[in-house]
């Protein structure tokens, strides 16, 4: 998301300004950030200046390329179909199946410029509650 919220400025941003920011380690945001590059969702920009920038506009990111990219295509069981040793590893593998294609449609839905707009929605309900 900081990335997105940055898109217009054009000026990557360092890994330390990203992990002070949304207070993650370095070294797992590296890690991240390293995926993410691999996937083709951003891209690094070397020299003083340098640091991270997203590859595509982020309306047209899903949140569910993130997920995939990070944590791997599918949500699947342990098991496959065939595997299932009873009835019911058969029943809870086909419910499975049912629960990742209802999280991927949601999923698919969000862009990372949907997930910016809601950070800042929220950000303005909670000043105006201040005041």
């Amino acid at each position: 998301m900081e990335l997105a919220a940055h898109h217009g400025s054009d000026e990557p941003l360092q890994i330390r300004q990203i992990a002070a920011e949304q207070s993650i380690p370095d070294r797992y945001l590296e890690q991240l950030l390293a995926a993410l590059r691999r996937c083709g969702l951003v891209r690094s920009q070397r020299g003083a200046k340098g640091g991270y920038l997203l590859a595509r506009e982020p309306w047209k990111i899903t949140v569910l390329e993130v997920i995939s990219c990070i944590e791997g295509s599918e949500m699947q069981p342990a098991e496959s179909p065939g595997e299932a040793k009873s009835l019911e590893g058969l029943v809870v593998w086909e419910i499975w199946q049912e629960a990742g294609r209802a999280a991927e449609a949601v999923l698919q839905k969000y862009t990372l410029q949907d997930l910016a707009e809601k950070r800042d929605a929220r950000v303005q309900l909670d000043i105006m509650y201040y005041i």
